[in-house]
């Protein structure tokens, strides 16, 4: 499957973070928000994502929700991930980046594809 993955669109000093990831049919929003007075120090608290179509029709979950939230080993692991993409070796290609962006992209697969009814 094809993805093209966005991340980082916000604004400076925000305390909130947007990440897309394009797929074929449908995208994925993660939203990431920090707490914390210094935006170098902030602390990952929540991740939330959505489900849309390309055209930005929210895709309801199997439970009828909209989004859902990343929490318990889940979120654990999601900050593992993130701290890779945010990295240093990430950032000067010191690492394989693609290895990196995939298994961010198969770790956001492995939750939606259990709660949403992907047609």
């Amino acid at each position: 499957m094809n993805y093209k993955l966005e991340l980082n669109t916000q604004e400076p000093n925000s305390k909130i973070v947007f990440h897309t990831i394009l797929f074929d049919s449908f995208k994925v929003n993660l939203i990431e928000r920090y707490i914390g007075s210094n935006p170098r120090n902030a602390k990952l608290y929540e991740v939330l994502f959505k489900v849309r179509t390309l055209d930005d029709v929210l895709v309801p979950r199997k439970d009828g929700n909209i989004r859902i939230r990343i929490k318990g080993e889940d979120f654990d692991i999601y900050q593992g991930l993130i701290k890779q993409l945010n990295s240093y070796e990430y950032k000067n290609k010191l690492i394989n980046r693609k290895e990196v962006e995939q298994n961010y992209v198969h770790f956001i697969l492995s939750l939606v594809i259990p709660n949403y009814q992907l047609n």
